[in-house]
């Protein structure tokens, strides 16, 4: 095992790379495990994407500075740097392209919100990382929020019967509904809840979104995206023995960081591509039940 693990980014155009960064290189490695630097970017970047263009600057000069990142003109260049890769644009729209050639080169990779900006892309990234059995994964860092993961661990409720989860839910075009900045109530829906949604209905208004999926043993789970009003994120779990609350604490990327570094070190997934691909269903299920003035519809799962 080499004593350092070199990362590689692409993208450049959101905070999680400086902030991943920072956290890798000021971590200190337990005994026998390697270290995890960030070495190179390809700061690639959305230009009709104003979260995205107005921002690629200041990281770009954040990593070189700070951190001493080296900017590659491809990701090509990059891939020649690195062991492993994070694949970091804040435009889904990109990540089916960008993903093509990490596959090719067999670098593991994770994939950071939003896995894609449509269930179209999603299922061909999927095809295209089982088809070269590429280590990847993908999760908002919302999944790893102490509370969620405390709440997850803890048996003592009894078996999950419903969930009712919420979050921000601030709409971008290029990557619609829940796609953008509700990825992380999903998230949140999908890690007490787990797979097995088979219909969604969803309604929308310009203050926000609710949308209520139907799992195939019978259990209802729901998404509240919020526009209006101060919003933060969590859930209220019906469990067997009672109605828990579950506030999110704020301190999600120590445990995203904690699960990366060991994926970087085992290259096993921590969360099945297949819990990602169901996601990106249920967002898409989801826009399509809003056009349908709330009518219930399929999550498309079909290759």
């Amino acid at each position: 095992m080499p004593d350092t693990i070199r990362v590689g980014m692409i993208g450049c155009d959101t905070s999680h790379c400086m902030a991943f960064t920072q956290r890798f290189h000021e971590a200190k490695p337990a005994e026998g495990t390697p270290a995890v630097r960030v070495v190179a970017c390809h700061p690639s970047f959305s230009p009709d994407l104003k979260s995205s263009a107005d921002r690629v600057d200041e990281y770009k000069k954040g990593l070189s500075e700070k951190w001493q990142v080296k900017m590659t003109a491809s990701i090509e260049e990059m891939l020649k740097e690195v062991d492993v890769v994070m694949l970091e644009s804040v435009d889904g729209r990109r990540h089916l392209r960008e993903l093509r050639p990490v596959a090719e080169a067999g670098k593991p990779v994770y994939i950071d919100k939003p896995f894609a900006a449509s269930l179209a892309d999603a299922k061909e990234m999927v095809k295209i990382i089982k088809e070269a059995r590429l280590p990847a994964f993908s999760c908002s860092s919302l999944r790893y929020d102490s509370k969620v993961a405390q709440f997850v661990a803890d048996d003592k409720h009894g078996k999950v019967i419903g969930c009712d989860a919420f979050g921000p839910a601030h709409l971008e075009p290029t990557n619609p509904g829940f796609f953008w900045y509700g990825i992380h109530g999903i998230e949140i829906l999908y890690t007490i809840m787990g797979r097995g949604c088979k219909a969604v209905q969803c309604m929308s208004t310009e203050d926000g979104d609710l949308a209520v999926g139907a799992w195939k043993d019978g259990r209802l789970g729901s998404m509240r995206g919020i526009r209006k009003g101060k919003a933060g994120y969590g859930a209220m779990v019906l469990c067997e023995n009672g109605l828990v609350p579950v506030q999110a604490a704020g301190d999600y990327y120590v445990g995203l960081v904690k699960a990366l570094i060991q994926f970087f070190t085992t290259r096993k997934p921590p969360v099945p591509i297949e819990d990602t691909l169901e996601i990106c269903a249920f967002i898409d299920a989801a826009l399509r039940s809003d056009k349908k003035e709330g009518d219930e519809v399929t999550l498309d799962l079909q290759n």
